[in-house]
This record gives structure tokens, sequence and C-alpha cells, in this order.
């Protein structure tokens, strides 16, 4: 060791760290899915500058790809640096000022994230109230915009917590719109797993996340803005709190000065960039029909065993799906024994359905018929292992014949 550091108390030792040699596995729980190996590639290309000219290009096709994506012609839409959670403080962040009426879904684990988030942006938050496993109704909302008269509406458009999909999206913007406030749509979940219509439905902020359905590694998550929201922000009478997620700050970068205001994650958004590429390969309304199809044959496979959805069907959303836990099978001894035994990934509920739910994701990557027939039939067999009454070979069947023949 050096003697020039030996006398300033250096440790000698350093930590004996291994190569790097992550497990295999299929991840089928609720984020992140499997990556594409078309995304793994990308993100070895070469790292530039964050205003490298060839960077800014690989902005502006993520730009492009993203307004396909959210079927939008808003200007200010970009990624943010950081995972779906950074992208909802954003919103809600920049969108809401100290003193506003916030209302938030109570129906789901990210809804009431929703409103921590609205709160430490100095929101009053309200709630409107549906069960866990339901979808808000219009009529319930519309209550509680004429009892709260709310400035900011937030709703979970996929509630990764419940597996439900928000119905009537349309009529939910048009109640906050007679009442001039503001919408903010989760798509965290759903986004490009299920169809999702940012201007034709009047959504004026929505955010998700780059590790669901877009089979990219989580890091990178998309956001867009109504000119409507852009106004409302740039009129704030105060700071937004966040530095690091002041949406002028970021615009500078993502706009047309392209002015530094933090690093950009190079390699993160070759990724994201590459994702996007595919689904404009596939086409947007091939890929939401390839969800449905190939989550509809995990459904129908799993209720061929003996086993239901906690969802009803109207709202039944294809990406991470709510697998009720049969009597008497410890849900924890099931997702550890498909983990040790299988490499497949699930997870349990959150939330007031902690223990009731299995929760097993369909998305990107992972929304492949070879997944679904693998997770089926490995799920089955533990679960007849741990005693329940399931028939793992009508399983099976059921997901060939759903899927017809696919590989």
């Amino acid at each position: 060791m050096s003697e020039r550091y030996a006398e300033r108390g250096v440790d000698e030792k350093a930590p004996d760290v291994g190569e790097l040699t992550p497990p295999d596995r299929t991840l089928m729980g609720p984020g992140p899915s499997d990556v594409h190996p078309r995304v793994y590639r990308a993100m070895m290309a070469p790292v530039v500058g964050y205003l490298d000219d060839f960077y800014v290009e690989v902005m502006d096709d993520v730009q492009a790809g993203l307004r396909y994506l959210f079927r939008t012609d808003n200007e200010h839409t970009f990624a943010v640096t950081g995972t779906g959670s950074a992208a909802m403080e954003t919103a809600f962040g920049n969108l809401v000022e100290p003193g506003e009426t916030v209302l938030v879904p109570d129906n789901g684990y990210f809804g009431d994230r929703m409103g921590q988030v609205a709160e430490r942006a100095g929101g009053d938050v309200v709630t409107v109230d549906a069960p866990w496993g339901e979808p808000l109704d219009p009529a319930a909302v519309e209550a509680a915009f004429d009892e709260h008269q709310p400035t900011v509406f937030g709703f979970v458009h996929g509630e990764t917590s419940t597996g439900v999909q928000q119905a009537n999206v349309d009529e939910l913007t048009d109640i906050a719109h007679t009442h001039d406030a503001y919408v903010v749509g989760d798509t965290v979940a759903s986004l490009g797993g299920a169809p999702f219509h940012t201007d034709e439905w009047g959504v004026d902020v929505v955010y998700s996340g780059s590790q669901k359905c877009l089979s990219a590694p989580p890091g990178a998550s998309p956001i867009t803005f109504s000119e409507r929201a852009v106004e409302k922000i740039r009129s704030r009478e105060s700071q937004p709190r966040s530095w690091y997620l002041d949406f002028d700050g970021v615009w500078e970068y993502w706009g047309d000065e392209r002015n530094y205001h933090h690093t950009g994650p190079i390699s993160t958004m070759y990724a994201l960039r590459e994702s996007l590429r595919l689904v404009s390969e596939e086409g947007i309304a091939e890929m939401w029909d390839r969800h449905e199809r190939v989550a509809g044959a995990l459904k129908a496979g799993v209720e061929a065993m003996g086993l239901s959805l906690n969802v009803a069907p109207d709202y039944w959303l294809p990406t991470p799906n709510p697998v009720t836990v049969p009597d008497g099978v410890d849900d924890g001894v099931v997702i550890e024994r498909l983990m040790d035994e299988h490499g497949i990934e699930i997870v349990g509920g959150l939330g007031a359905l902690a223990g009731e739910i299995f929760r097993v994701g369909c998305m990107g990557h992972s929304a492949r018929p070879g997944k679904v027939t693998q997770f089926v039939s490995a799920f089955g067999s533990v679960l007849a292992d741990e005693g329940a009454a399931v028939d793992v070979e009508a399983g099976a069947g059921a997901v060939a014949r759903a899927l017809g023949g696919d590989e």
C-alpha cells in the first residue's frame, strides 16, 4: 500500500467483490418485465456526452416515439430521469401549488401514493372512494368534485396493486374539465399494454415507466404535458419544491434550447429509444392486441386450473393479473418455490390485498406465448405440490387452445 495514504489511516483491506453474475430469471411479476435482447444491445453502445449532437438526436427520437406511444401531439413530451415514481412527482410537483385541492382515488396502492406526492407538493388532498379491485365510478367522481371543488384530479389507468383498468377515462376528464380542473393519468402499468388515448380523452398530464410494457430497464420514465397544463405550470405563484424535477428546468434540456440541466442517463436513454423502435415496428394497436391475447391465454389457463382472477372481466387489465390465492396455500411459499425451482418471479398482493392475490405480470417482452406456457405449467405444479385443488393439465390445455399454436 502507498505510504502516502497509509499514514492517513486509509484501510488497507479492500472489499472482496466477486464478478457480477446475475441469475437468469423469467420476470412475470408486476415489473420489471424481461428486457428485449435488442434493448440490451442498445445499452452496450458507446457513451457520448449528454449534449453531443448524436445524443441530442437520440433525445429527438425518444420524443417522437413517446408521442406515438401516448397517442398525442403534445410538444412537451419527454422522459424523466428516474423511475415511474419520479414521473409521478414531476406531474404533481409542477402542476400542484401549495393550498390547492387535489382529488385522488383510494382504490389502490398507487392512488394512495398520488395523494402522498400531492400532499408533499403542498396540496390539500381529498379522495374519491371505491373498493380495492374496482375502478372509479364517474358518478362518485362527479359527487367528489361537487363537494370538494378540486383544481387537480389524478386517476390510475392501470392499478398495479389490483389489476384493475380504469374505464370511462373520457367521462372522468369531461367531469374535471367542466369544473376547470386539470387531469393527471398514471399509466405506469398500462402504457403500451392497453389502449390509452391522451389527446382524444383530454388528459392534461400522463406519465409512465420504462420497465413494464416497454421491455426496457427502469430509469427513464415517459411523461407528456398538454399546453393547458404547461400554461398552468408557467403561471405558478411559487417555484416547484423540487429543483431536479422542475418542469422548466428539465424542459430547457429537452426543448429547443438543449441547455444543461442534469447529466442525461445516456445508456438508459439508448435503451428507451430502442424499445420505442420496437413499438413502432410492431404497431401500437398490434401491441395492445398482443398483450390482450397473451394475457388472455394466461387468464384462461389459471381459470381452467380452478383458480380465479380477483377482478371483474369488464375491468380486467391484461398487464398485472391478480390471481386469487387458493384456500390453505401460503402465497409466500409458492412465490419462493417458483423462483428457486423454476426461475420465475411473481409477487404477492399489496395493502388491502396482501396475502389474498398473486400478482402475475404479462408485460412487454414477458408477454409472449412461450413465457405464459412456461408459467402456467410451473405455477400449477407448485400449487398442486402445496395441496391446492388445481387441474394442471386442464390449465395447460386451456393455454394451448387460447394461443392457437403460437410459439
